[in-house]
């Protein structure tokens, strides 16, 4: 059998003489690209971190909608109807409500509540916030809660004092009802 190319000991370099002197100079690198770009870099944060709100009226009005839907969840969770109360218009839609979540505070030890906001409806003094809740009511330590969770339409009126004038779809309010109709899984049979 035939032997194609050149015959390399183990050690044998092929072709050891292959390296030039312009091969062996260093690369230089130019440094303006560098610099112009940290320059425009630095530029565009000096220049975009002064953000102008653009329509002041409304983002005031939006922090006071996105406190009082805080401020509800936050007095429901520590029982307290005079703060609940407060954030709520004279109506008997809402007086219903209030004796669902007085109810509540009679029943429960321990009430955990978590709003998501999905979506904030402004139109005149009418807002609707629409959230997604989920909470676990406990009647004790060592009770394990009830979970519950839903969707809700929070409506509110008003531009300067945001007050609740309504609710539809699952209300977070009166787990004690729901507790009472909610059917409970049948135990296993022993054989």
């Amino acid at each position: 059998m035939a032997q194609r190319g050149p015959v390399h000991g183990p050690l044998d370099l092929p072709e050891p003489h292959s390296y030039t002197a312009t091969m062996m100079t260093t690369y230089r690198i130019s440094w303006l690209p560098a610099l112009c770009l940290v320059g425009s870099i630095a530029w565009l944060s000096v220049g975009c971190s002064n953000k102008t709100i653009q329509y002041p009226e409304d983002h005031a009005r939006y922090l006071r909608i996105d406190q009082a839907v805080e401020s509800l969840r936050q007095a429901y969770m520590q029982k307290d109807m005079a703060s609940l109360v407060s954030l709520m218009m004279p109506l008997d839609q809402l007086d219903r409500l209030q004796e669902e979540a007085r109810g509540d505070f009679d029943t429960f030890s321990a009430i955990t509540l978590e709003f998501s906001l999905e979506r904030i409806m402004v139109e005149g003094d009418d807002v609707d916030v629409f959230v997604h809740w989920q909470g676990l009511w406990k009647k004790n330590a060592d009770d394990p809660g009830l979970r519950q969770r839903g969707h809700t339409r929070l409506q509110w009126v008003g531009t300067k004092a945001i007050l609740l004038r309504g609710m539809q779809g699952d209300s977070p309010f009166g787990m004690k009802a729901r507790q009472i109709t909610a059917p409970t899984s049948p135990s296993p049979k022993k054989k």
